[in-house]
């Protein structure tokens, strides 16, 4: 198995990058760029702007090369027919089967029509108990209706349906696209009693459900939080076979949950070949579903489904995945850049950045390939992130004066339907600033700029002097920007496997195996080992 460095293309990309560089501004300077370097995948109402990567045509026809020599198409076709491309632990990769058609088979499901009808049972039953339980008609043990829902989860059972219950709140309880009154939906995660203490103390017993959601069943921080939400049931003298109608299981190891006293008919399951963190697609996106409603759900899917399709079939150069996996291949080995900023616009997007975090950094933190052999390239890169707006007033100076070099993917949303005062206005003031903020990243401000600046305002040149190396800016950060034509449901699904796409791309180029994550597991296992020991 041949290392990345040993390809014809990656070595014609390390002799690119070790030449001089233009400036972002020069490269701007160029007359279409911005339309040259701008890509949209049709049906998912997404487009990329990535003409201020610092890359030219030569460098981005090297990275198309790559990915060919790579094998990245290969790859991604032996993942949509569920080879066993997770060597590690030996399963297939299908958390795309988790948004496929139903009543599809053959080219539409490449996975085989058993996987298909499995997963479409199971979709049938989580949707149908989101309409009943949204409609009242699942009750609790005294026979009042189910009116609020706390998912206990860690991890991938817990960061994306919370993320997308965020961003997609105005389908949610009371939001302007919600069609039934439908419940309020909660999340705890962490095991410090404050946070599952804190969502529990304001509701009451009778008419909430538990959801427990852990493909193993055993995941220690998960059944520590269930364990105190089960005695806050008994505190209020629901117990026993009475704790039933209250209490949800989401996993894959249905024996471990029905052992531990929930019922049959409220434990939905999914397979071994559903990472956590690839998991909102399958029954632990049932707290979204409650959410939102089975429909909102199902247009969800469908959005990540539309963005599948891109991927199958689209040529490299206009791939919106591809296109964002060579931008980084080329910052992070090339340009030597550790870490890569995911900043979003949109107030809804607010936990979008933590999701993707653990996408990819649980993804491709990884240093050796998957043929044992250690990594002779960097992997994975540091992704951290957040609200824009909220970046602008505290890190986003690093990002202008500071000793790093930090790429930027901005993620907006061109228009903005929320029937709210001023909304309209809100919007434009968001969207300006997304754009300022990628223009003055790339374009910086020389010496000779700001020394008219200063003695604009009035200061000789000789006190200008003093101050102009403190406010010039070197520029020259690269940056993408997605744009999404709105935040819906289906939009949000085709948004969430655009990422899960660009990971799948550069772990293919790197060599390395994206879905396992030992290391996780290590710090599991020795947390286990410790509490044996001390007992």
């Amino acid at each position: 198995m041949s290392t990345p460095t040993q390809l014809p293309a990656w070595q014609q990309l390390a002799t690119l990058a070790a030449a001089p560089q233009p400036h972002l501004r020069e490269r701007l300077a160029q007359p279409g760029r911005e339309q040259q370097l701008q890509a949209s995948a049709a049906g998912t109402g997404i487009q990329i702007d990535f003409s201020r990567q610092a890359l030219d045509n030569t460098v981005w026809a090297a990275l198309m090369d790559l990915a060919r020599q790579a094998g990245v198409e290969r790859q991604r076709d032996a993942m949509f027919r569920g080879d066993v491309i997770n060597t590690s632990e030996q399963r297939a990769v299908l958390h795309v089967a988790l948004r496929g058609t139903p009543g599809a088979s053959g080219a539409q499901a490449p996975w085989g029509d058993a996987i298909q009808q499995q997963v479409q049972a199971e979709l049938e039953r989580v949707c149908a108990f989101a309409d009943r339980l949204r409609a009242g008609d699942v009750k609790g043990s005294t026979g009042l209706a189910i009116t609020d829902v706390v998912n206990i989860g860690i991890g991938g059972s817990d960061l994306g349906p919370r993320m997308a219950a965020d961003a997609l709140a105005p389908w949610c309880s009371g939001g302007h696209h919600a069609q039934d009154p439908g419940v309020r939906v909660h999340f705890v995660s962490n095991p410090d009693a404050w946070a599952l203490h804190s969502t529990l103390r304001g509701l009451n017993p009778l008419t909430t459900l538990i959801i427990v959601a852990s493909k193993t069943f055993t995941t220690q921080e998960t059944m520590t939080n269930a364990a105190s939400a089960r005695r806050w049931l008994q505190d209020a003298g629901i117990a026993g076979a009475a704790q039933s109608p209250h209490l949800v299981a989401i996993t894959a190891a249905p024996r471990k949950s029905g052992a531990a006293g929930y019922p049959t008919e409220h434990t939905f399951t999914f397979w071994d070949w559903v990472g956590g963190r690839y998991s909102i697609w399958s029954a632990l996106g049932l707290p979204l579903a409650l959410a939102i409603g089975s429909t909102a759900f199902r247009e969800f899917l469908a959005g990540g489904q539309a963005m599948d399709a891109h991927f199958r079939s689209a040529p490299l150069a206009q791939n919106l995945p591809v296109i964002l996996a060579l931008s980084g291949v080329w910052n992070r080995n090339f340009l030597h850049c550790p870490t890569q900023l995911l900043s979003t616009y949109p107030s809804r997007l607010v936990r979008f950045a933590p999701f993707v975090q653990q996408m990819d950094m649980e993804s491709n933190g990884k240093r050796t390939r998957k043929d044992g052999q250690p990594c002779d390239t960097d992997t994975g890169p540091i992704v951290w992130g957040g609200l824009g707006i909220d970046g602008q007033h505290a890190y986003f100076q690093l990002l202008h004066q500071g000793t790093h070099r930090v790429p930027v993917e901005f993620v907006g949303v061109l228009s903005e339907d929320t029937p709210l005062p001023l909304a309209t206005e809100h919007h434009r003031v968001v969207n300006l600033n997304l754009r300022a903020q990628a223009q003055a990243l790339a374009l910086g401000r020389d010496e000779a700029s700001t020394l008219q600046t200063l003695m604009a305002e009035g200061l000789s040149a000789e006190q200008a002097a003093v101050f102009v190396s403190q406010r010039s800016f070197q520029g020259d950060v690269p940056s993408s920007t997605v744009w999404l034509d709105a935040l819906t449901p289906h939009r949000l699904g085709a948004l969430i496997a655009l990422y899960e796409h660009k990971v799948f791309t550069q772990a293919a180029i790197w060599g390395i195996n994206a879905y396992d994550q030992w290391g996780v597991e290590l710090g599991k296992t020795m947390a286990k080992a410790m509490e044996k020991a001390a007992s």
